[in-house]
């Protein structure tokens, strides 16, 4: 009797289990699938995708669901998560424009040597001239949610590197294809990869050093493969461009107040919230590399110009480029800057 007992009461525990698991996910009316290429603990998620999701689904009132998969766990590799966007095998997104090397091509001009400010106003001019330029062309095949910058991105490398000489024969992962360009026009030999790839490439040689942002470098354990960090004072030596992205069909299925809850938590604020906070987890990750005892060499100006020269050289060849392809290179230098300085002022 006592089996039959712990059988019956097992056998009720577990229907109650379900049943509330039933009346959990019918409370939902719609599920998302959210797909990044970061682990969860990364503070991307953490801090911002995250936050997005949870503010959703609040102001939601529990009828939208968004599941997160990071890490890649849908399948594919980091550059297929737009084309993942757009035929559905994930409803939402987070990616690097610059992973599908020239299909973005007017992002890049935010990418381009010491043209950043700071992450906030820049995302803001990024918001804006894609509502100008990019929204009914680069971005068409897809509902935009976000589009940002990360903080002043540096140099992460084995060796110490102050001057421009001393990038001869690194071999160095750069993010996109203008930075690629950037440092192999600076000696050094350039290895593309996307991010979660970069801390195996250390750990075997297969680069000698990185440029990224602070922020992703705890969840890489950068800090524990390189000691050295080379920064540039005020200036950033670059950035990279990113795309918060939805399925359209997705978004244009849902009920029109389902609709404004996420358009109430995407567009420009939302870019500017994402931007700032990337930029905000620069500094504990910096102190993290501090309290390690690592070598922080922090350009002066009069270091940087050397940086600023060599720069500008792949400024005017993209400029050049794009004017080539139409696609008024000029006047997208021309409209990224002032949208910056202007953000950067109020």
């Amino acid at each position: 009797m006592t089996l039959i007992r712990v059988s019956l009461t097992r056998a009720a525990t577990a229907l109650a289990v379900l049943a509330l698991s039933v009346g959990v996910s019918a409370a939902a009316e719609v599920t998302l699938r959210m797909h990044q290429f970061l682990p969860a603990q990364a503070n991307v998620p953490k801090n911002v995708l995250y936050v997005w999701a949870d503010k959703v689904e609040a102001e939601s009132g529990g009828r939208i669901e968004i599941q997160r998969f990071p890490a890649m766990q849908l399948g594919g590799k980091p550059p297929e998560l737009i084309d993942q966007a757009i035929d559905g095998i994930a409803d939402i997104i987070w990616t690097v424009s610059g992973y599908t090397p020239g299909r973005f091509a007017k992002t890049e001009v935010f990418e381009l040597p010491f043209t950043m400010t700071n992450a906030e106003a820049t995302s803001r001019a990024y918001w804006e001239l894609a509502e100008e330029t990019m929204m009914d062309s680069d971005f068409s095949a897809f509902k935009v949610l976000g589009l940002w910058v990360h903080g002043p991105g540096l140099i992460h490398s084995k060796a110490p590197i102050s001057s421009v000489a001393d990038l001869n024969g690194v071999k160095l992962r750069a993010p996109t294809r203008v930075t690629n360009m950037l440092f192999a026009a600076l000696g050094a030999t350039p290895i593309g990869m996307p991010v979660p790839a970069v801390p195996e490439a250390l750990s075997k040689g297969v680069i000698d050093a990185t440029v990224i942002p602070w922020e992703v470098t705890g969840a890489l354990r950068v800090p524990e493969l390189v000691q050295n960090h080379t920064s540039f004072g005020d200036a950033s030596l670059y950035t990279t461009t990113f795309i918060f992205a939805m399925n359209k069909d997705r978004y244009s299925a849902l009920p029109d107040d389902l609709k404004a809850v996420i358009d109430r938590n995407s567009g420009i604020e939302f870019s500017a919230f994402a931007g700032a906070q990337m930029q905000r987890d620069d500094g504990p990750a910096r102190q993290a590399a501090i309290e390690k005892g690592n070598n922080l060499i922090d350009l002066t100006p009069a270091q940087t110009a050397e940086w600023r020269k060599a720069g500008e050289a792949v400024t005017e060849s993209w400029i050049k480029e794009m004017d080539g392809k139409g696609l008024d290179g000029t006047g997208l230098r021309a409209k990224a800057i002032a949208l910056i300085k202007k953000h950067t002022a109020q």
